[in-house]
């Protein structure tokens, strides 16, 4: 199988994150199943009129695309012209390419929040018309038309986080190149069902503060951050805590909040990042699936319940008290 890479409007991350993986790495990982590049900006020596040929040859149809992965958003302006960003030397906007290619490919992987849903890029009241490839934002229809889908049938595969795991995207190029996703292994938004049928919260190494509600007022203290600052990962989708990067990593292991960075518009909030926006002290956004009677009930059990060693611990930076070691009489 073979994958033509393109960047756009992004910051490169995605890719950053990707050639962070470890044990294996990914071009071990890719190699060993068979998955070749055909380019890709960071890892190909190819560049100038070398590229414009394969890309030229893949639009003709003459070199078989099996799968056009693409990370950054899309740059619509201005007026939907793409002009904003042309591919350097093609007298072309990426946006033609993106049009262009996208029908030839087998598969059509957006690679990040920005190339999903149009991320980063898209915030600030987004000057340079910024948008995923089939979607801009919540709103099917962007780059690619909303019924878009690749010669295998399936719409752009949305590969969602900033950045994105890397695992996300070696296994999903693995699933490909063993021709076994469906449109049943995609959720609502596209994105592959192996991570994103399971939150954030499954697995966060604060679950025990947030069972007694016992909540950090600081990014500094080791309480769920839920409550105080802004924590979001009872709603947002991503094994990030099941499978940390690199076996250690994720945003609330080292003490930062969940942002939902895998959905949607998560780039504008509509407040802080790190503060949870409440109606008479009852935070907005509550845990996926649960009636906010049921959760202000068992919070208030929760707080009540609470020991003393979670309490000490949840306001500290460090464990400064240890679990009691249970003698048998």
């Amino acid at each position: 199988m073979n994958i033509l890479w393109l960047q756009s409007a992004g910051c490169g991350g995605c890719t950053m994150s990707l050639l962070c993986a470890e044990n294996p790495n990914v071009l071990d990982t890719l190699g060993d199943a068979g998955i070749e590049f055909l380019w890709h900006p960071s890892l190909s020596v190819e560049t100038g009129c070398e590229v414009q040929a394969l890309l030229s040859a893949v639009e003709r149809g003459e070199i078989a695309l099996d799968v056009l992965c693409f990370e950054g958003s899309v740059v619509t302006g201005p007026r939907g012209t793409g002009k904003f960003h042309m591919l350097a030397g093609t007298g072309r906007s990426m946006l033609d390419w993106v049009r262009a290619l996208a029908p030839m490919a087998e598969h059509v992987v957006a690679v990040g929040t920005c190339a999903a849903f149009g991320g980063i890029t898209a915030a600030g009241g987004n000057p340079a018309g910024a948008v995923g490839l089939q979607y801009d934002g919540r709103q099917k229809g962007a780059a690619l038309d909303e019924g878009f889908t690749s010669r295998s049938g399936l719409p752009v595969i949305n590969v969602a986080g900033c950045p994105t795991h890397p695992a996300w995207v070696t296994e999903t190029l693995l699933i490909l190149a063993g021709g076994a996703l469906c449109a049943g292994d995609l959720d609502v938004l596209a994105r592959p069902r192996f991570y994103a049928d399971h939150l954030v919260h499954h697995g966060c190494t604060k679950n025990e503060f947030y069972e007694y509600k016992a909540s950090a007022r600081k990014l500094c203290e080791m309480g769920c951050m839920m409550e105080h600052l802004g924590c979001v990962g009872t709603q947002a989708v991503g094994d990030c805590n099941i499978r940390p990067w690199n076996g250690e990593g994720s945003c609330t292991r080292g003490n930062y909040p969940c942002i939902a960075c895998t959905a949607p518009e998560f780039e504008e909030p509509g407040h802080p990042f790190t503060e949870t926006p409440t109606i008479a002290g009852i935070p907005v956004g509550l845990p996926s699936d649960m009636p906010k009677a049921w959760f202000m009930a068992l919070a208030s059990l929760s707080k009540a319940a609470t020991p003393q060693r979670i309490e000490r611990n949840a306001h500290s930076d460090r464990l400064v008290q240890a679990p009691s070691v249970k003698v048998r009489k």
